[in-house]
């Protein structure tokens, strides 16, 4: 059972004691990414999580990765396009430098100039290992096609443009707008001492000043059915459909994950196994939805040599539309309920998954399901439920489409549709 609280000054603290453990994941997550920047400086929030490994007043970045390292702990962090969350995970009778290390890198990484220039060309060298891995490229090139001109449709890490114009004075002044104490969450899961724990929190956390700023809402994002092409000299080209999805906190999501399972989402789907295993047409296939405030996405993946490119597309699209026409059977949902409460039963089991879990549904959505109440939602879908979602995401006349690769003739997906 999960506990909160909330600091004078707004900060809010989600804890799950796990006592048959002996590892505590903490994370402080604050609700900014990607989606929060603009043309100028797309890429800062990305920048910033950088900058906080690179030293403080107190400890150098090699001193910073050995306080985590000499425990045997982890030390990590990761930008979305909502949020960025900085996490550790040790023993549990290492929480307390868990915790120091984290508000140090919080609350004084120095930005220093000479730091900032060499972090840039890592993220430039970042950006270009990124483009000479397409199978990851061509989802980013999805999302920039569908929401264009959008801020959700923005590259996380920026673009080398817009990275060379961050500076110190950007840098500061992104984070004195963004990261504030109301819009960030500090998860723990795992096994500590309660009051200890939140005796320590408050200690380094407790003397943020709270600061009198309005966070701008996101403005949704329009979904665009237009296609990109992107050339590339490689063996395979690589393809994402993309449809519109569900948004955060809605209870369909549910009912959605239950037909990706038996669409496209594992090695039982019907995508893997009628172009993978019968045709052998693809290596790798798969479908999955992303959610954000007032925007989803659902996007279908391929990876094939280019000969094969027309044939994927029939059968991809001749998949969606049996799936419209004959939904799935009970037995097929029932067995993918049971699938879905097997992931999340299991994930319950890793202190770093349910501090994610914890952390990031206090900051998306201010609350928390108990594992109580997620189990009776999977329980709670229903063959109705189903037909309405399947009609609701397969909408064929709302299609994005994004390629990378060696492509000799361009595709437009509605010929196939």
């Amino acid at each position: 059972m999960f506990e909160k609280e909330i600091l004078d000054n707004g900060v809010r603290i989600v804890c799950e004691k796990i006592p048959h453990v002996r590892s505590v994941s903490i994370g402080i997550w604050v609700g900014t990414g990607s989606r929060n920047e603009n043309k100028c400086n797309n890429g800062v929030s990305h920048f910033i999580e950088h900058m906080l490994f690179k030293g403080t007043n107190s400890k150098s970045a090699k001193e910073i990765a050995e306080s985590i390292d000499n425990i045997g702990g982890q030390l990590n962090a990761f930008t979305g396009k909502e949020c960025t969350c900085y996490y550790t995970k040790t023993l549990d009778s290492h929480f307390d430098i868990a915790i120091d290390v984290l508000s140090d890198m919080f609350f004084n990484s120095k930005f220093d100039k000479k730091d900032i220039d060499v972090e840039r060309k890592v993220i430039v060298e970042e950006i270009g290992m990124y483009q000479d891995s397409p199978e990851e490229l061509v989802h980013d090139v999805l999302s920039e096609t569908i929401w264009q001109g959008d801020p959700l449709g923005y590259p996380i890490l920026g673009t080398q443009e817009s990275l060379s114009n961050l500076n110190r004075d950007a840098i500061t002044s992104y984070i004195d707008s963004n990261y504030t104490s109301s819009n960030s969450v500090i998860s723990v899961a795992g096994n500590y001492d309660h009051n200890r724990l939140i005796s320590m929190i408050n200690e380094s956390f407790g003397k943020w000043k709270k600061k009198d700023i309005q966070l701008q809402d996101y403005n949704s994002a329009e979904f665009r059915p237009d296609s990109v092409f992107m050339e590339k000299d490689t063996e395979q080209v690589h393809i994402c459909i993309g449809f519109n999805g569900i948004s955060h906190g809605k209870d369909d999501i549910y009912t959605l994950l239950a037909v990706n399972n038996i669409f496209g989402g594992g090695m039982s789907s019907r995508l893997f196994q009628k172009i993978r295993e019968e045709k052998g047409l693809v290596y790798s296939i798969y479908s999955y939805p992303a959610s954000y405030k007032d925007n989803g996405l659902f996007t279908i993946y391929a990876g094939m040599n280019p000969e094969h490119l027309d044939t994927v597309l029939k059968l991809v699209v001749s998949e969606i539309k049996t799936l419209k026409k004959k939904g799935i059977s009970k037995e097929d949902l029932e067995k993918s309920k049971e699938q879905l409460k097997g992931n999340y039963i299991l994930g319950l089991e890793s202190t770093s998954s349910r501090m994610n879990s914890i952390g990031k549904s206090e900051l998306m959505l201010g609350k928390i399901y108990s594992p109580d109440e997620i189990l009776k939602k999977i329980d709670d879908i229903n063959l109705n439920g189903v037909r309405e979602i399947i009609d609701k995401i397969f909408d064929l006349d709302l299609v994005g489409f994004s390629a990378v690769g060696n492509l000799k003739n361009k595709v437009e997906i509605k010929n196939y549709i």
